[in-house]
């Protein structure tokens, strides 16, 4: 019976064994040990930045519509708070002038796609001129091309962080989602994020939400009374000799 068992476990052995090697010329020696050895490999953008600065990064993305573009900008300089709009490629057509505005009052422009789908969903070479399209048109109205992506819905692979990465721009997320496109009140949007807010997050808006114009006065004041300061992503992102762990967070490395 020992003998047996022993064989049996060698046996067992060189299976696994066999599988590996399997996994390895397949698939390549990372992905293997991911499978393998039940270690994930699944890489994430930045949600939030660890920082002593007691700073937060504002950001608005645009994709429809544009009539209080104008009042957030105001709002931002009436508080000097800096801000980041990720600007869809047909939003950016069809407002022009409007982005334009956004630049011409120190903001930061990023990039949100041509389209506006999700594009985790896209070969390579869609993903590129969904986001090569919109750095040449925002560097034609502006003079600044992106340093940043922000994907349609929030969705991503590794294949799409990949390509940003290759066209040398950071994907971001957000650590606070105010759901102002859900319709929810000032009230409501405030409280989602001044009592959650710490150093380092990324707070999502959108630019022609039902209650931005109400609730963004509000979320300022709440902030400021914290101790915050509102920066650009581009003076709170690391852009390089860095690390994103598990959760999003970017750190500088040692």
């Amino acid at each position: 019976m020992f003998v047996v068992v022993k064989k049996n476990s060698l046996l067992f052995a060189v299976a696994l064994t066999l599988l590996f090697v399997v996994l390895t010329v397949s698939v390549g020696y990372g992905q293997a040990s991911a499978v393998f050895f039940g270690v994930s490999t699944r890489k994430v953008p930045v949600y939030s930045v660890e920082t002593e600065n007691k700073v937060v990064a504002l950001t608005f993305d645009a994709a429809w519509g544009a009539d209080k573009t104008q009042g957030i900008i105001d709002i931002l300089n009436e508080h000097g708070a800096d801000a980041t709009f990720f600007l869809v490629g047909f939003w950016v057509d069809k407002f022009e002038a409007e982005t334009k505005k956004i630049a011409d009052a120190g903001l930061e422009i990023a990039n949100h796609s041509n389209n506006h789908l999700n594009m985790a969903k896209l070969p390579e070479d869609e993903i590129e001129k969904e986001i090569i399209s919109v750095n040449e048109r925002i560097s034609k109205l502006t003079g600044k091309t992106p340093k940043f992506f922000r994907p349609p819905y929030g969705a991503y692979n590794n294949k799409l962080l990949d390509t940003v990465a290759g066209l040398d721009m950071i994907t971001i997320q957000w650590s606070i989602d105010t759901l102002d496109w859900k319709g929810l009140s000032a009230k409501e949007i405030t409280e989602r994020v001044v009592p959650k807010a710490k150093n380092g997050d990324i707070i999502l808006f959108h630019n022609n939400s039902d209650n931005v114009l109400k609730a963004l006065p509000l979320v300022l004041v709440g902030l400021k009374n914290k101790g915050f300061s509102f920066v650009r992503l581009s003076d709170l992102v690391l852009t390089e000799n860095y690390y994103i762990d598990n959760n999003g967070i970017q750190h500088k490395k040692n």
